[in-house]
């Protein structure tokens, strides 16, 4: 099993805390494996299994507790009164009324809480309403490259590694199936994709034209890392077709892609105004392997956008809000704004090994007048500081601790 030291970090940090940790994600990224590992690290840490209560409600057993009330008393039934207790519940959002479980449960004072699900349901529901300053979400990913050279420990060659990363899924379950059988990884997405699909948005937003969806996911997935916007994704797909769409429909199509971590969106900013721009986003998938069962994928090419999109993937797990950058006439890939209310600039590049393309992608970082770190990440061997930016290879920069 491989250890996924991030999130472990993050759990460990808000133990004890008078906070519920919501843990949150695409369906199969590893949030019943974390809970059990933190489970884990908590016996190894001298907490008794008595102290200890969790119920998964995907199992069998668990199916029968229909009303919130019945399963409330059951957990009581099993705390330590004078004792501080830990309590997971995993797939919560399964239980009817599950909001006044996790409410009940939380105002108890011997009770330290976790709770996951699959989608943003549990946060855009009455729950977020409920426990406005009392919950914290940590969304959890597939496979980051450095969790993925865990399960090869025999690779030694990273770059090769790299490339097989790029190219193929990083669900932990994914990667597990390539090692012993490479040729079912494909339907083993694929059932992952159905089940997202027509449970996380056909079946909870009654969706009657699936075919819509299918379009609009196509689409997105061939455009990772292209600015886009609603009108001009309405007009490429009603272009030649006697199935419109419409502007609104692919707005909300969208919302629910974002909303099963199918897809994320991430805005502009104009760096010389200080404001956000309303118009054209970015969209980045969840896991590259997903683009391998869909028409638009395309084996080994598109490298530079795959690239930005292992990027902004790690940005997201290291932490800050992460936007596109409008610096006059040109574009920086991503700026990320730390709590700490400090800036970082990321622009990504396969290669800027000819000077054209060196120029242009130093440019973007032209005029930008603050002291805030900027990097150029690309695949190239060598890494530098030129006139304050730092040149790195993304590898590299990938695997730093």
């Amino acid at each position: 099993m491989i250890a996924r030291e991030v999130y472990l970090k993050k759990l460990w940090l808000l133990r004890d805390h008078d906070l519920i940790k919501v843990i949150t994600g695409v369906r199969r990224c590893g949030k019943s494996t974390l809970l059990m590992a933190f489970r884990n690290e908590l016996l190894a840490s001298g907490i008794s299994a008595d102290n200890i209560v969790a119920f998964n409600f995907e199992e069998r057993e668990n199916m029968k507790f229909n009303d919130w009330t019945v399963l409330y008393d059951e957990i009581l039934s099993k705390i330590k009164y004078s004792q501080k207790n830990y309590v997971f519940l995993d797939e919560v959002q399964l239980i009817t009324d599950f909001e006044k479980l996790v409410n009940g449960l939380f105002v108890r004072k011997n009770i330290d809480l976790y709770i996951t699900g699959s989608n943003a349901y549990l946060l855009s529901s009455e729950l977020a309403t409920l426990l406005t300053g009392r919950y914290i979400a940590i969304n959890l990913h597939p496979f980051s490259f450095a969790e993925y050279t865990l399960a090869f420990p025999e690779e030694k060659n990273t770059d090769r590694l790299f490339r097989q990363f790029l190219n193929n899924s990083a669900f932990p379950e994914a990667v597990n199936l390539s090692k012993t059988a490479p040729e079912l990884v494909n339907d083993y997405l694929q059932s992952i994709y159905d089940t997202v699909i027509r449970k996380d948005i056909v079946k909870r937003h009654k969706l009657r034209k699936y075919g819509n969806l299918q379009r609009v996911i196509e689409f997105l997935f061939d455009s990772v890392g292209s600015l886009v916007s609603p009108t001009n994704i309405a007009g490429q797909l009603n272009k030649n077709s006697d199935k419109k769409i419409s502007h609104n429909t692919i707005i909300k199509l969208i919302d629910y892609l974002t909303e099963a971590y199918i897809l994320y969106a991430v805005p502009r900013y104009d760096i010389k105004g200080r404001e956000l721009l309303s118009r054209n986003e970015k969209y980045y998938v969840v896991d590259l392997g997903l683009k391998n069962i869909t028409h638009a994928n395309k084996y080994d090419t598109d490298l530079g956008h795959k690239l930005e999109n292992v990027v902004y993937l790690e940005l997201l797990r290291r932490g800050g809000k992460i936007f596109v950058g409008k610096n006059k006439d040109r574009e920086v890939d991503f700026i990320v704004q730390k709590a700490s209310n400090e800036r970082e600039y990321y622009q990504v590049a396969y290669t800027v090994s000819d000077e054209k393309t060196f120029n242009r992608e130093f440019s973007s970082f032209s005029n930008i007048k603050d002291h805030y770190p900027k990097y150029l990440l690309t695949l190239d061997y060598d890494n530098a500081i030129i006139e304050g930016i730092q040149k790195k290879n993304i590898i590299d920069w990938l695997l730093e601790k």
